[in-house]
């Protein structure tokens, strides 16, 4: 199941007193910044949105928290299928007839304005779409990577060639695989670089890595870690 209902609501009080412009903000508009490590490590809310609806809300999550933004789906829009190495926490602000869609299965998944937060598989290929006549807004929270325990080495993974579509051939290869890795604690130190991607792997999970990028990625062994 892509989409996992959580048992994390946000009191209707909070809900209501929420009130927000689409087009006042960017598409993607993040509101807490890094302690630390990008991926790895808790951020923290913006000093000019500590006291505001938006920490209530997103302290109604109690976990640690990667990066928060809010989300504006335009009407008509969608986004391309892609899938992400970090799960996303998922609560709906506004909109209708606004879907997840999963393209492993074909399901549609409505986001509906009811309160909840939702835990989404993001190492599925998915895409986000907009059928209404209002644009949908989402409160998005990334879910902070596993460490590992295990004997690694350090990787870097480049393209062999680059051409317009090198972050979607990335997404629609990579991507689910370092997603389901690095939930197994097979990867450490997971960050994007100027040219490619660099992390620490498991000795065992190499050749299948190798296998996954086959003539489309270029992966080289930097080290032991």
């Amino acid at each position: 199941m892509m989409l996992t209902k959580t048992g994390y609501t946000v009191p209707k009080e909070l809900m209501d007193r929420t009130s927000i412009d689409p087009k006042s903000i960017d598409e993607k508009f993040t509101i807490n910044t890094p302690t630390g490590n990008f991926f790895y490590d808790p951020w923290e809310i913006k000093p000019e949105f500590k006291n505001t609806i938006w920490n209530e809300i997103l302290e109604t999550l109690p976990y640690p928290k990667g990066e928060a933004r809010l989300l504006v789906l335009d009407s008509g829009k969608n986004y391309f299928g892609h899938a992400d190495i970090d799960d996303r926490w998922h609560l709906n602000i506004c909109g209708t007839y606004s879907f997840l869609v999963d393209l492993d299965t074909n399901m549609l998944h409505k986001t509906d304005n009811d309160m909840t937060w939702y835990l989404m598989d993001a190492g599925r290929l998915h895409s986000a779409a907009n059928f209404g006549d209002k644009p949908r807004v989402q409160l998005v929270v990334r879910k902070l990577l596993n460490r590992s325990t295990k004997d690694l080495v350090s990787i870097q993974i480049t393209p062999t060639k680059k051409s317009f579509d090198t972050r979607y051939r990335f997404d629609q290869t990579l991507s689910p695989w370092l997603n389901r890795a690095s939930k197994n604690g097979d990867i450490d130190n997971f960050q994007i670089t100027s040219n490619g991607v660099q992390l620490d792997l498991a000795v065992d999970r190499i050749n299948e890595l190798l296998e996954v990028c086959g003539t489309e990625f270029l992966t080289t062994i930097l080290g032991t870690c």
